[in-house]
Order: structure tokens, then sequence, then C-alpha cells
């Protein structure tokens, strides 16, 4: 099932749900629009019982360029108190669309089909799991632009590369191509060529027969431990358990376990 038609697509492949940045002309680039349709989209999804994962990807040769420069330029144009006052309001919807794909209770993964510069680089980080085809490139290219990460990367990749790789990859927006992406750990599973999303799908089909209670339970924790102490982590554990006793994919793995 394929849906959409606008800047983002959305396909159904059984319990995994593909959304795909639809501005192939832009590189995909992150407009306004998108801004609004993917948070729009996730909530829709949050509330389907049956899907098990999501993957993001990219149409055409890129997943995602970043922000969209022609878009900078125009706000250039605007008074100094416009740019700043406008500029805030962006960065608050960019802070809640990435939190919102961050927080998805779902298992979330990035199909890295091209580029993934900028802003899109900071999405595919906020995702659970990165899959990076040999055409997949990253870069924190906001130095190029004169400005600093602000898609969540300051938050996000340290923890998956060591702080001082962060720093030298921030300071100076030079780009990884896929291989070494999988090697620092910037990516989690290398992709044939041109296969990408088939890819993603696959990976995300290890996690389509676990408990969506439990993962969603275990994300929400897993995702603070790193700024956690041990007994909050423990007092978290404790509580997110207590729920996960009373879910039906546990009450049915305990019933298929004793009639074994």
């Amino acid at each position: 099932m394929t849906s959409g038609g606008g800047v983002l697509e959305i396909e159904r492949r059984g319990a995994v749900a593909v959304l795909a940045l639809n501005r192939p002309e832009s590189r995909n680039a992150i407009d306004d629009e998108l801004r609004e349709e993917i948070p729009r989209v996730l909530d829709e999804l949050a509330g389907d019982r049956e899907l098990r994962a999501v993957v993001l990807t990219g149409r055409g040769t890129a997943f995602c360029a970043g922000g969209d420069v022609k878009s900078m330029d125009k706000r250039l144009e605007n008074s100094e108190d416009r740019i700043a006052i406008d500029g805030w309001r962006r960065q608050k919807r960019t802070a809640a669309l990435v939190q919102q794909l961050r927080e998805f209770d779902r298992v979330t993964i990035a199909a890295v089909n091209g580029p993934a510069m900028g802003l899109g680089m900071d999405l595919a980080l906020a995702c659970d799991f990165i899959v990076a085809a040999p055409e997949a490139r990253f870069a924190s290219a906001f130095i190029k632009r004169g400005l600093i990460p602000d898609g969540g990367s300051m938050y996000f990749l340290p923890r998956r590369i060591g702080m001082q790789r962060a720093k030298e990859l921030m300071y100076s927006g030079r780009t990884v191509d896929a291989a070494e992406a999988i090697e620092i750990g910037l990516a989690d599973q290398a992709a044939p060529a041109g296969a990408a999303l088939d890819a993603a799908v696959e990976y995300a089909a290890r996690f389509t027969n676990s408990s969506p209670a439990a993962i969603g339970l275990m994300k929400g924790i897993l995702d603070r431990s790193f700024e956690s102490q041990p007994e909050q982590v423990a007092q978290l554990g404790g509580e997110a358990q207590a729920i996960a006793y009373t879910t039906a994919e546990h009450r049915e793995a305990v019933a298929a376990f004793l009639k074994r």
C-alpha cells in the first residue's frame, strides 16, 4: 500500500511503514512543509496497533540534503529582528520533529540511500538504527554555512561515536562515506548498492515479532540511560516492568512457554 504523492510518501510493507521524503528535485531538503508533515504522519501511525517499525528514507539519489538553502537565502532578506524571531520559531518546529521521531515508541530505522547532510544526518541519528548503502554519505555540514548543528546531533552523535570523533566531524564538516560510517559506528548495517530501503525493511523484520509495548517501554528508558543514575534506571525499569506484566504479549508468551 502506498499513499501520498506530496512531500512525504507513506508505503506499508506488512508491519513496517516506510516514510519517504519526496522532494528529489531539492535532494529531499527539509522545508517548512516537511517540518509539519512528518510529525503529522507519525501522530497517525502512533495509533496503529499492527505497526512494529518505521523506516525513513528519501526518494531519488539523496536521503536528505539538510535544510533548504534556498529558503535560507530568502529569509536573510528580512530584517534582523524577523530573522531572529522566525528562526526561533523554526527551531522549535525542528526540535519538535526530531524529538517526536526519537521518542516514537516503535522501532525506527533510517535507510540512507545517498547523502545525509546536516539536518539530514540529524534525522538519521534520531532513528534507532541506520542502514547505509554504498551511496550513503554523512556530513555535519552546518559549519560550512557558518551554523551549528540544530537537529539533535550534538546530543546523538557523541553517544554513537564518542565525543572526540563527534567534535572532529562537527568542527570540520567533512564527509564520511558508508564504509567509514560502519567502521566508526555512525551506521549499523551495510546495504547492497541501490538497496538501502529493502535492506532496512529486512533489518526491521527481526523486530516485528517483538512485543511493541515492551519495545516502547525499553526505548523510553534506554534513550535516557546515559543521563540517569543506576537507581533511576532501576526505578524506571521497575515501573515499566509492572506495565509489561499486564500486556497481552506477556500473557501469551507465558502460556506458550508452559505448553511446550
